[in-house]
C-alpha cells in the first residue's frame, strides 16, 4: 500500500514513475540554462531601458521553474523521502530566484551599478543538480556504495 493512495490516483501517473526521476534531473539542466539566458537578458534590458522597468522576467525561465517545482511534489507522492528533501531544495531555489530578480531590479534602478550574476540561485540550483544527479544516477556508484556501506 502506498501512502497517500486514497487522496491521489497514482494509477494514473504509474507510467511516469520510472521516468520521474530522469526528468527532473532534465528539468534542473535546463533550468540552469534558463537562469543564465536569463541573467544575459537583464544585463541587456538594463543597458537599453531606463530603471527597473525595463526589466522583465524570463519566460522560458519562470516556466522550467514552476515545472520542477511540480515534479518534485509528484516525486513526494511516490518516494516521500526523496521527494520531501527535493521540495525542500526546490522550494529554497524559487525563493533564491524571487529574490534575485528583486535584487537585480535594485540594481537597475541604481544607475551606477553592474549587475551581479545571480549567486544565491546559482548556488541552489547546484544544491538541487547534486541531489537531483544522486537521486537519478545512483545505479551508477551502487556497487562502489555497497562496498563501502
Amino acid at each position: 500500500m502506498q501512502p497517500l493512495q486514497f487522496l491521489v490516483p497514482l494509477d494514473a501517473f504509474a507510467g511516469i514513475e520510472p521516468v520521474l526521476k530522469y526528468v527532473i534531473l532534465a528539468l534542473v539542466l535546463v533550468n540552469m540554462v534558463t537562469r543564465l539566458l536569463a541573467h544575459r537578458s537583464h544585463v541587456k534590458q538594463a543597458r537599453d531601458g531606463d530603471g527597473d522597468e525595463s526589466l522583465s522576467r524570463f519566460l522560458p525561465h519562470s516556466i522550467t521553474t514552476v515545472l520542477l517545482v511540480l515534479a518534485s511534489f509528484l516525486l513526494l507522492v511516490f518516494e516521500p523521502h526523496a521527494g520531501t528533501v527535493l521540495s525542500t531544495l526546490v522550494i529554497g531555489l524559487f525563493l533564491a530566484d524571487v529574490f534575485e530578480y528583486e535584487s537585480r531590479r535594485v540594481e537597475a534602478r541604481s544607475k551606477g551599478l553592474e549587475l551581479e550574476y545571480p549567486k544565491a540561485a546559482l548556488g541552489a540550483s547546484v544544491l538541487v543538480l547534486m541531489y537531483a544527479a544522486y537521486q537519478s544516477l545512483f545505479f551508477l556508484v551502487e556497487g562502489y556504495w555497497n562496498l563501502v556501506v
